[in-house]
This record gives structure tokens, C-alpha cells and sequence, in this order.
């Protein structure tokens, strides 16, 4: 069976709206989901900061932990939050127990309602808060600084500065999909994890300053904020004429760094730079990624062949009403529910126009024009996305793989055939080191 958090890693938009705290609510609230298979034991935390609320929500049997809460509310007596960054939107909506710390009500995610008691057993570990708290943004290190710049039409996009050395570069940092903020801190990862703070770090170390910034997203509660490819695309050209003027990089020339989606999206904005370096760039089309991910799950979720062939038929369906913008087929029986979240994640109306224009980018084709130095590079036991078997035999650029790097390029030294994507992100947090990234440095010497 697909887990009930399926696909934890593509184009959420997170939303903030909270209710004024009422503090004996505050604290650890348990419950369990009753599936079919079992039992789903969940475990929730929320605590008071001024007048907001804050929350993380626990998930046991699935490895996940600290993952952020939004829209929480306990006005009109009831208890409601939302996991905006996980497809399908789950959603819990409860009636308070005006004679006990219980709220009783539905746990919704896509089309699934399924009946949810929370309990408050007592106060929030205070390591349980500081693992919440350390998923936004750290204070800044040595050598930084916080700035705000304009990014497409105008919209002000919140930034960090990090000073470098003697390199003729200095590098614009772009991050990955989904919730992602300058940091690369993204809630879905489930324990504390800056791996873009931690990469602007590395390339300090080879004398390369940077600029990191926030996603116009991030933090947002405007449900009708501009998402589409031509605003990210925009921001990116945006931060790259920021770093023009920044005292940290005058006398420099630019290079372009783009993880993951970031990557893709960074192959669109690239002329505006010097050099390009594409960190885990899908090395084919999102949409056929997307269905290379799912058909790995519903594999390593040990689906049978007529299974997994009704379900991928359905996602190809899903994508291609996405391209030609009509109405979703609807799920037959034997859809898991999962696939179900997933399909309304990608159809949402806020990002759906962004999904489109991006599914069917050809990565090597962009590459392969761009008329500046440009280099590609995975780690070998990445799983979210890896270096092609065949690679265009015209591209000019560098290709680099480094051994025992994981998708943030963090050392990883088990095997990746045995990695599911839960035990893949143990390796994401802060206390696993960058893995060796000697041949991303020799590059880097090329530049002049």
C-alpha cells in the first residue's frame, strides 16, 4: 500500500494564516488513523510564540518528524491545521471537548475523510520545539549578511550575502522545488537540514561568495501570489542582477548555481550569467521524472505489475490533461490514494500553469545552447534524481559525479539500490557532512 504521504517533495505552496494562541492548548497532542492496514499513530506539538501559533506534527511509522504545521486556528472551539507542503493538502478539523483536552473530527488528504481523535497528553518536549524552531531560518554565520532586492515585477524577495576570497566568481545560489527557502531548509525534510547555508559555506572555502534567497513563496499568505514559470524565472534574473551591484561581487564575474528544479529553472535564466554550474538536474523532463519517481514507490512498495500498470496509466493521463489545460480523469478503482494527492498537488490552480509550462522542458537541449562555461553534477546515491545512462553526445559542458553524495551532495555511504526515500533523507540534516567534493572544486579552478 502507498503511504498516506506519498510524494513529499514537488511544487507546494505553504500558507501561514494563524488564530491568536490560547495557551492551555499548547502542548502534545496524540491520536491514531485508522486505516485499513492498521493503525496510524500521529503525534502533534504546538506551543504559543507572541501571537501566533506554531506546530509540528510526528508520523512514527513513516519516519517523519518535525514537519511543519500552517493555518492553525482553535477559534470557535475547535482545533484545525493543515500540512500545506505535503500533496493533497491533509487537513485535520476538529470540535474541541469543552469538558477535556480533545478534539474530535476528520483528517482529510485529497479525497480520503477518515475519522481522527487528538488527545493532549502533556506539555511539548522542549527538543521537540527547538527542532521546529531550527526548521526556519538560522541566525547568520560569520561573513554574512541579510539583504532584500526586487524580484519579478517587484515583488521583494528577502536574501542572504555571503563574502568570499580571491575567486573571479561569485555565485547566485538557486534552490530546489517546493517549500525551499534560501537555506534549502524545506519542512518535508524531516530533520533539521540547510543544505544550500551549507553549500554557500563550501564554495566560501574556495574563495566564491554567494547570494541565497528565499523563494517568493516562502512565508507568503497570498493565495493568489504569482507562482508561474516566467515570475521564478523572472526572480532568478532578478537575483542575478542584484549580485551585479552587491560590493561582495564587484569586480566579479557571476556563476549560476541551481539545484534540482532550481536547476532546470536556472538553465532558463543562465544568459544573464558568466557560468553555470546545474546541481542534480533532472537529466530528463520533469513529467517523465515524475512518472520514473512513481514507478520506483509503487516498486519498492512491492505493487503488483497490474497495479502499478493502473496507476502509472492514470498519472499519464493526469499529466497530459495538464498540458493540453482540461479537466482530470477521473481516478478509477485500484488508484492508491496517494497517486490521488499527487495528481491534485501538480493540478492545483495557483501552480498548475507552472507545472505545465515546466513538464516537458528539455534539459540537454537548453544545456547544450548555452553559450557560457556550464557544468553538470550528481552524487551516485542520489534517488531523486541521477546522471543519465546516455548523455547527448554534443554537449559541451563538464559532466561530474561524485561518489558517495546524496541528493543535497551530503555523504552517503550506503548503497543506493537499498535506499527507500524516508531512510534517503536521514543523510539530508545538518550533522551529515558534504561528501568529497574535490572534483566540483577542480571545475570551479577552471573558471577565469
Amino acid at each position: 500500500m502507498i503511504r498516506v504521504a506519498l510524494v513529499l517533495t514537488l511544487l507546494a505552496v505553504p500558507a501561514c494564516t494563524q488564530s491568536a494562541p490560547t495557551t492551555m492548548l499548547a502542548g502534545r497532542w496524540e491520536g491514531a488513523l485508522q486505516l485499513p492496514n492498521g493503525k496510524l499513530d500521529m503525534i502533534v506539538d504546538l506551543w504559543a510564540k507572541g501571537d501566533d501559533w506554531h506546530g509540528v506534527i510526528a508520523i512514527p511509522a513513516q519516519g517523519a518528524k518535525n514537519l511543519t504545521l500552517s493555518r492553525i486556528s482553535t477559534v470557535s472551539g475547535r482545533l484545525r491545521f493543515t500540512l500545506a507542503v505535503i500533496p493533497g493538502e491533509p487537513t485535520f478539523d476538529g470540535a474541541l471537548d469543552p469538558d477535556g483536552p480533545s478534539a474530535s473530527g476528520l483528517f482529510t488528504q485529497g479525497g480520503a475523510r477518515i475519522p481522527l481523535t487528538l488527545r493532549r497528553t502533556g506539555q511539548t518536549p522542549a527538543e521537540v520545539r527547538k527542532a521546529g524552531e531550527a526548521s526556519g531560518l538560522q541566525a547568520l554565520r560569520t561573513g554574512e549578511r541579510a539583504i532584500q532586492f526586487p524580484g519579478f515585477n517587484a515583488f521583494p524577495l528577502n536574501a542572504t550575502v555571503t563574502v568570499g576570497g580571491a575567486h573571479p566568481y561569485f555565485a547566485v545560489m538557486v534552490a530546489g522545488s517546493g517549500p525551499t527557502d534560501r537555506d534549502w531548509s524545506n519542512p518535508l525534510i524531516t530533520v533539521p537540514s540547510h543544505g544550500g547555508r551549507d553549500l554557500a559555506a563550501w564554495l566560501q572555502g574556495q574563495g566564491i561568495g554567494s547570494l541565497r534567497y528565499d523563494k517568493r513563496f516562502i512565508g507568503s499568505k497570498d493565495a493568489k501570489l504569482d507562482i508561474s514559470l516566467d515570475a521564478q524565472v523572472g526572480d532568478i534574473k532578478a537575483a542575478i542582477r542584484a549580485a551585479r551591484v552587491l560590493p561582495e561581487a564587484k569586480g566579479k564575474k557571476l556563476l549560476l548555481v541551481g539545484h534540482s528544479e532550481g536547476a532546470l529553472l536556472s538553465l532558463l535564466a543562465a544568459g544573464e550569467a558568466d557560468a553555470v554550474l546545474l546541481l542534480a538536474m533532472p537529466g530528463i523532463s520533469m513529467g517523465k521524472l515524475i512518472v520514473a519517481q512513481v514507478k520506483g514507490q509503487l516498486a519498492a512498495a512491492g505493487a503488483p505489475l497490474e497495479v502499478s500498470a493502473l496507476n502509472l496509466a492514470f498519472l499519464e493521463s493526469v499529466l497530459d490533461a495538464i498540458r493540453k489545460n482540461q479537466e482530470l480523469p477521473q481516478a478509477a478503482a485500484g488508484v492508491a490514494p496517494g497517486i490521488s494527492a499527487l495528481v491534485r498537488s501538480l493540478a492545483r490552480p495557483e501552480s498548475r500553469g507552472f507545472v505545465r509550462d515546466l513538464l516537458d522542458l528539455d534539459p540537454w537541449g537548453t544545456a547544450q545552447r548555452l553559450p557560457i562555461p556550464c557544468a553538470v553534477a550528481w552524487g551516485d546515491r542520489d534517488i531523486q534524481t541521477w546522471k543519465p545512462e546516455v548523455l547527448p553526445p554534443d554537449f559541451k559542458g563538464a559532466v561530474i559525479q561524485i561518489p558517495g553524495a546524496n541528493h543535497l551532495f551530503k555523504r552517503e555511504t550506503r548503497e543506493k539500490a537499498g535506499l527507500s526515500g524516508a531512510a534517503a533523507m536521514s543523510a539530508y540534516g545538518d550533522d551529515t557532512p558534504l561528501a568529497e567534493l574535490s572534483a566540483l572544486a577542480a571545475w570551479l579552478r577552471t573558471l577565469k
